[in-house]
C-alpha cells in the first residue's frame, strides 16, 4: 500500500501542474490583429503606413456582429459575479444565496455571446469562430450598413475552433477575399476589425509577432501571433493583410498577456471552411497511434543524426496502425515520401489524407527503416475521449521498481503491458539525481528491451561499476525519455 501511495502522489502533483498550466491560456470571445506586406529586397527605410482608413473602408461592410442566443439556468455568469464576495466565491455571501434559492431552482435566463464573423461569398455564407455560436438556439448577424438577419449554422469544428454560418438577403453581400498565411512573415502589418465589448466595427493594427505558435487549445495548435490590440467581441473576426487579405481569424487571448493575441491561419481554416460548406461536417484521417516528438535525447539514443521523426507512444488495437502492424517505439521518418520534424506535422498531415487511402509510412525500428502500407480510417473524436489513454509517455541505483502488476496498471489507467515501473527513488540517489521518479516504467536498459522484473535485475547486473547506464523510460503526461547515469 505504501507503494501504491508513493505513486499516487506523484501522478496527483503532474495533474495539478498540467491543470495550471492549462488555466494560463483561456479561449475568450475575442479576436487578433495580424500584420502583412512585404518590403522589397534592398528598401531604405521600414515605416509604418501612414493611414489604415482606406483598408478599413474597404473591408468593414463584410465584417460582421454576431450574437448568439441560449438558454441557461441559475442567473449565468454576470449574476454569479455579481454577488460573488470580495474574497472570491467559497464566501458566505454565496453560501446564503444557495441556501435560499437553491441552485437547481434558479431560473432560466436568456444568455447572449457576443462574437465577429466575415462574409467570404456573395451567397452570405459567414466564418466565425465555433465558440461564438456553440449551443446557440438563435444566431443574429447585424452588418456595417445597419442590416439584421437570423442566421443558420451550416457547421462546426471544435477542433479547429472553426464555424461557418449562413445568412439570406435578397441583395447580393459585400465578402473579402482569402489570402495565403503560408507567405505572411513575422514583422509584417496587419489590422483586425470586429465588436470587442460589443463595440461594432472596431479596426486596431499591429503586426505579427510569431507564426506556428502552439498553445495548447488542440491537436491542430497553429496559430499566428499579433500584437493588434484585441478584446472580448473580436472573436472570429478577420485578421487582414495589407492588401485587404484575411490571412487569419482571430481566435483566443492570453490571460494577463497585454497585448498578446492568437489567430488561426487561414491556409488552414480553409479545408475546414470548405468541408462545412458541403458536408457541414469535417472527416480527417486517422491512423490510430498516440505520438511525441523526438527528443534531442531519444534521437541520440537511437543514432539518429537529423534529430528529425515521430516516435510511436502508443498503438490502439484494432486501429489501421496496429492492423498493418506498426508498434510501439516505431519511429515515424515519412509519410508518402515527406518528411516529419514534429508530431504535429504528421497530425495535420494524416488529417488532410482521405479516409480509405492508402498511405506508405516509412518507419525506423531497431535501427531498420521500413515501409509500412496504411489504409487510413475516420477520426472519431467521441471514441477517442472515451478512451483510456497514456499519452504524451536494485537499490544499488538509489531506485525501487515493481511488476506492472495488474492493480498498478487498473490503479493508473496504464496501456503499458512490459516494463517495470519505478516505485520510489532514495533522496539524492544515482536514480534521483539523474531524473528517475516515482512512476516512470522502464521500457529498455542500453538498448535491451526490459519486460519483466527478472530482465531489469539480470541487465543491472552485467553493467559493471562506473559504466554508463542509458534507461529508455515513458513517463506519465510526458513520453518516452531517455535518462543516463553512472552505475
Amino acid at each position: 500500500m505504501k507503494i501504491m501511495k508513493n505513486i499516487e502522489n506523484v501522478f496527483r502533483r503532474k495533474e495539478r501542474v498540467g491543470a495550471a498550466a492549462l488555466f494560463v491560456i483561456f479561449v475568450i470571445t475575442a479576436g487578433f490583429p495580424m500584420s502583412g506586406g512585404v518590403l522589397a529586397a534592398g528598401s531604405p527605410s521600414f515605416s509604418a503606413p501612414e493611414s489604415f482608413s482606406k483598408l478599413a473602408e474597404a473591408v468593414s461592410p463584410a465584417v460582421v456582429n454576431i450574437r448568439a442566443i441560449k438558454t441557461s439556468k441559475g442567473g449565468g455568469r454576470v449574476f454569479r459575479d455579481f454577488f460573488k464576495g470580495p474574497f472570491g466565491q467559497d464566501d458566505q455571501m454565496k453560501d446564503f444565496f444557495e441556501k435560499f434559492f437553491g441552485e437547481d431552482n434558479q431560473r432560466e435566463f436568456k444568455q447572449r455571446s457576443l462574437g465577429s464573423g466575415f462574409i467570404i461569398d456573395q451567397d452570405g455564407y459567414i466564418v466565425t469562430n465555433n465558440h461564438v455560436i456553440e449551443d446557440a438556439e438563435k444566431v443574429q448577424v447585424k452588418l456595417k450598413s445597419g442590416a439584421e438577419f437570423e442566421a443558420e449554422i451550416v457547421g462546426r469544428d471544435p477542433n479547429t475552433d472553426l464555424a461557418l454560418i449562413k445568412v439570406k438577403s435578397s441583395e447580393k453581400l459585400p465578402f473579402v477575399n482569402l489570402g495565403n498565411s503560408e507567405i505572411l512573415k513575422v514583422g509584417q502589418w496587419v489590422i483586425a476589425i470586429g465588436s470587442p465589448f460589443g463595440l461594432e466595427q472596431t479596426v486596431t493594427a499591429g503586426i505579427v509577432s510569431a507564426k506556428g505558435r502552439v498553445i495548447g487549445s488542440g491537436p491542430y495548435d497553429d496559430f499566428i501571433q499579433t500584437d493588434a490590440s484585441i478584446n472580448p467581441g473580436n472573436s472570429g473576426g478577420p485578421l487582414l493583410n495589407m492588401n485587404g487579405e484575411v490571412v487569419g481569424i482571430n481566435t483566443a487571448i492570453i490571460a494577463s498577456g497585454q497585448g498578446i493575441g492568437f489567430a488561426i491561419p487561414i491556409n488552414m481554416a480553409k479545408g475546414v471552411i470548405k468541408q462545412l460548406q458541403n458536408e457541414g461536417e469535417v472527416t480527417r484521417g486517422w491512423l490510430g497511434v498516440g505520438i511525441q516528438d523526438l527528443s534531442k535525447e531519444v534521437a541520440e539514443y537511437y543514432g539518429i543524426k537529423s534529430g528529425k521523426g515521430v516516435i510511436i507512444a502508443e498503438v490502439f488495437e484494432g486501429d489501421p496502425a496496429d492492423k498493418a502492424g506498426i508498434k510501439q517505439k516505431d519511429i515515424i521518418l515519412e509519410v508518402n515520401g515527406e518528411k516529419l520534424e514534429t508530431s504535429r506535422d504528421l497530425t495535420r498531415m494524416i488529417a488532410g489524407i482521405p479516409v480509405g487511402k492508402i498511405v506508405t509510412v516509412k518507419i525506423l525500428r531497431e535501427g531498420k527503416e521500413l515501409n509500412v502500407k496504411v489504409s487510413v480510417a475516420k477520426r472519431n473524436d467521441k471514441k477517442l475521449a472515451s478512451r483510456s489513454s497514456v499519452k504524451p509517455p536494485d537499490e544499488e541505483l538509489g531506485i525501487r521498481v515493481s511488476e506492472l502488476t495488474a492493480e498498478i496498471k487498473t490503479r493508473f489507467n496504464l496501456a503499458d503491458s512490459e516494463g517495470v515501473i519505478v516505485v520510489a527513488t532514495t533522496p539524492d540517489g544515482k536514480g534521483e539525481k539523474a531524473g528517475l521518479l516515482a512512476g516512470d516504467i522502464i521500457k529498455e536498459i542500453n538498448h535491451q528491451p526490459v519486460k519483466t522484473l527478472e530482465d531489469y535485475t539480470r541487465i543491472i547486473q552485467a553493467v559493471k561499476p562506473a559504466d554508463p547506464i542509458q534507461v529508455f523510460l515513458r513517463r506519465m503526461n510526458v513520453g518516452f525519455l531517455v535518462v543516463r547515469l553512472t552505475k
